[in-house]
């Protein structure tokens, strides 16, 4: 049985709500090639994957479900990430990104009250909450300063060049987000 290290816990959140703050823009550039129709297929087989994931939560609303699940979250995301240094702006590479996000989505609902269910302590959600919100805060304006870098100071100015540069680090944000998420669980004694 695992048991969460909350400090550990804590910049895990930030860094990885940081994450989210500085990829929400790039989103936009990545899809292009995706036909809009794309987006209501994904958004059903969402619905239904979680509603999926809902009928185990009696099983899986424990701490070392948690873990791996998060995870398994978190390497989704460096495969998305991977793929798209390897192969970008295409077809393939926007359908793989979008459809990485979306399988992440999947286990959204269950983190969160799994989160909630594991901490018990409302001073240790005020904590997570308020980590997760400054970190995507924080993401949001290294991403604005990042592209506007590039643009005045190295005169990058192609958008879909920017996006390819902000993912070199956003892979070193995620290799970040696993080493603290490692960090943040440990074995009971």
């Amino acid at each position: 049985m695992l048991r969460l290290i909350p400090r550990e816990f804590v910049r895990y959140k930030f860094t990885n709500s940081l994450f989210l703050g500085l990829s929400v823009g790039s989103i936009f550039v990545v899809y292009q090639p995706l036909d809009p129709s794309i987006y209501s297929l994904g958004g059903i087989a969402l619905a239904i994957a979680i509603l999926i994931v809902a009928r185990f939560y009696d099983k899986i609303m424990n701490i070392d479900y948690f873990f791996k699940i998060s995870l398994l979250v978190e390497l989704i995301m460096l495969g998305v990430i991977l793929f798209f240094l390897i192969h970008p702006y295409n077809y393939l590479s926007a359908l793989i990104v979008y459809i990485g996000y979306q399988s992440t989505f999947v286990f959204g609902s269950y983190l969160v009250r799994a989160e909630t269910i594991i901490l018990k302590r409302d001073y240790l959600l005020t904590l997570i909450d308020s980590a997760k919100q400054l970190g995507y805060l924080t993401g949001l304006l290294l991403s604005y300063l990042f592209y506007k870098a590039l643009k005045y100071f190295w005169h990058i100015s192609d958008k879909t060049k920017q996006v390819y540069d902000l993912h070199m680090v956003l892979l070193v944000c995620e290799i970040a987000i696993i080493f603290l998420l490692y960090r943040s669980f440990r074995k009971n004694s």
